[in-house]
């Protein structure tokens, strides 16, 4: 069977339905008496258990398979969800997405160890009876279900030790297994359509374990005439027969009936199960009352499913790539007109810019994804933690819908791993420590996230020790970092210096020092700020401000000598005129007084190295970057324009001072300075 054209959609899929097993396991942990949550995950377990069979990963789809049996019994009552429990599950669905990683990264998957998650689930099963379960047992008796069939009939289907468990557990439950052959009128002209015609009719009753041809080919019409399938039902033998022979244009139904081969000695609590399932396999008859139900909850979903579409990254960036080329030809037409005074061109020159303008917001607006993406893993992320490190954390999240550009989304998973597990870790105390400082000794962690302006900003808080200033400044005298002269915050800052941490201890969660200097450095090369806000005793705040795109902006183009160059207006506070008179040094740094106010100073020019211009009428761009403002001297300005920001190449990546390149109106390439930088 040829899966390749369908393994993105399953690649894509499965790993959707892990993050909605992991988050409902979540919610479970919390309210174990949640039938319709268990409901839910049972159901997503199926469905990966499906994919997974049907993409021929035989592994995959046992360990799923047996994390089903695991669920059934939450379900029937017969175990209760605790947090072992949970666990054991939890890493389980870490194994599955271990499995899809590799799938992705090597298009197969040969001899995974499932061994080890294996025996935990099976101990979860055995763990609700005083006797375990004899599992020696039950794999003698595995070998002959391949061949074991009516005397006389041979199996025309090979089943691998997947479609063999399948076979067993629904034997131990009273489903009966047939093998199936049927055969169509040679004149039937839609074979593919009698076809799935005759998969309907069996699922309506029971499931299809597997098929000769798959469907793929039988979408294809790329079979004979004869059909072959493996089918579980509770229904009998010739209940089946005569449900497929009411189909027209079939000529012949030959049902074999598959030995199932039940143990006698099998326990009297399995055969409770077997009537409970069988109970519950009726329920497909009166089918009105049995999907009512779920065609509620379903059909949101389907509408939803026929309103999106799932697009190669490739081809959106692509796209985003050819509007800034539009961005850019846009600007120079309008320049030409201009110059030329064309004023027939004007009236179409208009209705292009306006169109222009609304195709770029919709690009735009098609790359921005919801912040909701990076966040759906962090409450897993915290639940570990805490269990790992025996405290009691309250994980708050709000703005998960705020939304970034996709390139900005892609990158700052990594930074807020790094500040929640140092939050957990170093931020939120012990509980006897919490319950010694008179505070509530389930600490809490906050993820929140917001539009502000041109920005989205992404704050972590803890309610937790705060940071220790003294501790602080003993590691940088330690480390030969001099405080002296250094207001608190900067030296609470010094955390985000290279290599620096007040942790006494390495754990395998923190206290290298690397995290906090790859969050800064990450947060800076994303255009973006990070600033600290921490009470000690209280708590801290780690605030992180990023652009909501990175390939269009406002900018204020500005002259430094004969030079042209181009400032985010993102960065800008105001702009105002120059005078000598306004720069003052204090420790051998110029400064400017602005409304009673010191700001640092930049001479763009010196710092550059670019001759300064002959224009006396210079202007002070003051640019704020966080709570750090800073005065750029410019020879002049030339006025506000859109942008499109081109990378600079691997050969000027080194260059700090600017964050890329664009091209103007008449067509010459113009450096983009980095605010951040030159503060």
């Amino acid at each position: 069977m040829d899966t390749q054209q369908y393994m993105s959609m399953f690649l894509e899929e499965s790993m959707d339905n892990l993050q909605t097993l992991n988050e409902s396991l979540l919610e479970l942990e919390q309210n174990p008496d949640d039938k319709n949550k268990l409901n839910e995950i049972f159901r997503v377990a199926h469905t990966i258990k499906g994919m997974a069979a049907t993409m021929g990963f035989s592994q995959m789809a046992e360990l799923t398979h047996k994390m089903e049996d695991v669920l059934t019994e939450f379900r029937e009552g017969v175990l209760s969800v605790n947090q072992n429990v949970v666990t054991v599950l939890f890493q389980c669905l870490d194994t599955l997405e271990g499995m899809v990683n590799t799938i992705q990264d090597e298009g197969s998957l040969n001899n995974v160890d499932i061994e080890k998650i294996m025996q935990s689930l099976q101990s979860i099963s055995e763990s609700k009876n005083d006797e375990p379960i004899e599992s020696k047992e039950i794999e003698k008796e595995a070998a002959p279900v391949k061949a074991a069939v009516e005397p006389g009939a041979k199996p025309t289907i090979a089943l691998n030790e997947y479609d063999v468990n399948v076979i067993r557990q629904a034997g131990y439950r009273g489903y009966n297994a047939y093998e199936i052959k049927v055969i169509l009128n040679k004149n039937t002209l839609l074979k593919s359509a009698r076809a799935f015609l005759v998969f309907k009719t069996l699922e309506d009753n029971g499931e299809i374990i597997k098929s000769i041809p798959n469907t793929e080919d039988i979408e294809n019409e790329n079979f004979d005439f004869e059909i072959d399938l493996v089918y579980v039902s509770e229904k009998n033998k010739e209940f089946v027969y005569n449900n497929i022979k009411g189909i027209s244009e079939i000529d012949e139904v030959i049902i074999s009936v598959l030995d199932l081969g039940k143990p006698s000695s099998a326990p009297a609590k399995e055969n409770a199960e077997v009537k409970t399932e069988a109970k519950k396999a009726e329920a497909p008859k009166p089918k009105a009352d049995a999907k009512k139900q779920p065609e509620k909850e379903a059909s949101p979903q389907h509408k939803k499913a026929h309103q999106s579409v799932r697009v190669d990254l490739e081809r959106l960036d692509k796209f985003m790539n050819m509007v800034s080329e539009l961005v850019i030809n846009r600007t120079r037409l309008e320049k030409i007109s201009s110059n030329y005074k064309l004023a027939e061109l004007n009236e179409t020159l208009e209705q292009v810019a306006r169109t222009t303008s609304d195709l770029q917001d919709l690009v735009m607006k098609i790359r921005m994804l919801p912040v909701d993406i990076v966040f759906n893993r962090f409450p897993r992320l915290i639940r570990d933690l805490s269990v790992e490190l025996n405290k009691e954390i309250n994980f708050v999240m709000q703005g998960a819908d705020t939304e970034l550009d996709r390139t900005v989304i892609d990158e700052i998973g990594e930074p807020l791993i790094h500040l929640l597990r140092n939050a957990a870790d170093h931020g939120v105390e012990s509980k006897e420590d919490r319950e010694k400082s008179g505070k509530n000794p389930v600490g809490t962690i906050k993820l929140s996230a917001y539009q502000e302006g041109t920005k989205a900003v992404i704050k972590v808080e803890d309610d937790g020790a705060g940071i220790n200033l003294e501790k602080v400044k003993a590691k940088a005298e330690k480390v030969g970092i001099s405080t002296e002269g250094m207001s608190d915050n900067d030296i609470k800052n010094l955390i985000f210096a290279q290599g620096f941490s007040t942790s006494e201890q390495v754990t395998d969660i923190s206290g290298r020092g690397v995290g906090m200097d790859v969050v800064k450095t990450k947060v800076s090369s994303l255009g973006g700020t990070l600033d600290l806000v921490s009470e000690e005793g209280k708590g801290s705040a780690f605030i992180i401000k990023l652009p909501l795109t990175l390939q269009i902006i406002q900018s204020l183009l500005v002259n430094i000598g004969t030079e042209t160059f181009a400032i985010s207006l993102a960065y800008i506070d105001r702009v105002i005129d120059f005078k000598e008179e306004m720069v003052k040094k204090t420790n051998n740094k110029e400064v400017i007084v602005y409304r009673d106010s010191v700001i640092p100073f930049v001479r763009v020019n010196e710092k550059l190295k670019i001759d300064s211009g002959d224009n006396k009428n210079k202007y002070v761009v003051i640019a704020k970057v966080g709570d750090k403002t800073t005065g750029l001297l410019v020879d002049s300005l030339l006025g506000q324009q859109e942008i499109v920001i081109k990378p600079l190449g691997k050969t000027l990546s080194k260059v700090k001072e600017y964050i890329g390149a664009t091209i103007l109106g008449d067509g010459l390439v113009t450096l983009i300075l980095d605010a951040a930088a030159m503060i």
